[in-house]
C-alpha cells in the first residue's frame, strides 16, 4: 500500500469510520485505529466547545454534546486550521433545533465574534485628517471587520446574559427583526444592535453613496433640524468606534437616492 493509500483510508476510517479501508490496514491495527478515532473526534467536540461556550451554556452539555457529534459526523473538517471548523455549526444547529432557532442564532454571534478576530487589520483614521473635507462629496471607508447579523429571535438579549452571568431571559421570536453591527476596534471584538436607519445608512455609505448625499436623504426624511443631528451623531459615534477608517473628497462620487425615500 502505498503511503497515499494509506493516508486516504486513515482519513475515510477518521471521518466516516469506513470498515473497508479500516480492513485494509490489517486486523491489528483495529484497536490503535478506534483510538486515534476517538482522540479525532474528542479534539472536534473540544474545538465546538471552546468556540460556542455560551450555546452550551444555553443548551446544556447534553444537548450540546450531541449536537457536537452530528456535527463532527456531517460535516468533516475541510481546512488547514481548526479555528475554521465550527463556520458551519450554527448551520447544523439550525437543522437540528428548528423548534428553538435562538440556538443557532446564539451561536451565530459567537462565530462572528471569533471571526472578527482573524479579520483584517485597518488603520484608525486622525482626527486631524478631517479638516478641509468636502463633506458632500466626501466617501468613507469602512473597516474590513465590519459586518451584520440579522437576528429574528431575542438571542442578543440571550447572549448579553449569559455573557454577564445574569438569568438570561426566555426565548421569543421578535416582531420584525435585529440588526447587530460586528466590529473590531484595536484587538477588542464589538457589537451592538443598530435601528434600521442607521443600518441602511452604513449600508448605502458602504456600496459608495457620498456622505452629502446621505445627509441630504435623511433630512429630506427626518426633517432638516432632526436629520442634521441624527446624522451628526452617527458620524461621531463611527469614528469614536473607529468603525471609520479613511474619508476621501471623490469629485467622481454621484449623488444618488437611498433606500430612505
Amino acid at each position: 500500500m502505498s503511503l497515499l493509500a494509506f493516508q486516504r483510508d486513515m482519513r475515510d476510517w477518521l471521518v466516516r469510520e469506513d470498515l473497508i479501508a479500516a480492513g485494509r490496514m490489517g486486523a491489528s491495527a483495529g484497536p490503535g485505529l478506534v483510538v486515534y478515532q476517538n482522540n479525532y473526534r474528542a479534539q472536534l467536540v473540544e474545538c465546538l466547545e471552546s468556540s460556542f461556550a455560551r450555546t452550551r451554556a444555553w443548551i446544556g452539555d447534553e444537548a450540546f454534546f450531541h449536537s457536537a457529534v452530528h456535527h463532527i459526523e456531517s460535516v468533516p473538517p475541510s481546512s488547514w486550521t481548526l479555528d475554521a471548523y465550527g463556520r458551519d455549526f450554527p448551520a447544523t444547529l439550525a437543522r437540528l433545533h428548528t423548534q428553538d432557532p435562538e440556538i443557532a442564532e446564539i451561536a451565530s454571534i459567537e462565530l462572528g465574534l471569533e471571526e472578527l478576530f482573524v479579520a483584517a487589520d485597518s488603520p484608525v483614521i486622525a482626527l486631524e485628517k478631517l479638516d478641509n473635507i468636502d463633506w458632500d462629496r466626501a466617501v468613507l471607508t469602512f473597516a474590513l471587520s465590519t459586518r451584520f447579523l440579522e437576528l429574528r429571535t431575542n438571542a442578543f438579549a440571550i447572549w448579553s446574559a449569559l455573557v454577564d452571568e445574569k438569568e438570561p431571559p426566555v426565548s421569543r421570536n421578535l416582531d420584525t427583526p435585529q440588526v447587530v453591527l460586528l466590529w473590531r476596534q484595536g484587538e477588542k471584538c464589538r457589537m451592538r444592535p443598530i435601528d434600521d436607519a442607521e443600518c441602511q445608512a452604513l449600508r448605502d455609505l458602504r456600496s459608495g453613496m457620498s456622505f452629502g448625499a446621505l445627509c441630504r436623504d435623511v433630512t429630506l426624511f427626518c426633517g432638516e433640524q432632526q436629520g442634521v443631528a441624527l446624522v451628526g451623531q452617527w458620524l461621531g459615534l463611527w469614528l469614536s468606534d473607529h468603525l471609520i477608517v479613511a474619508i476621501k473628497d471623490d469629485w467622481s462620487a454621484q449623488p444618488r437616492t437611498s433606500s430612505y425615500l
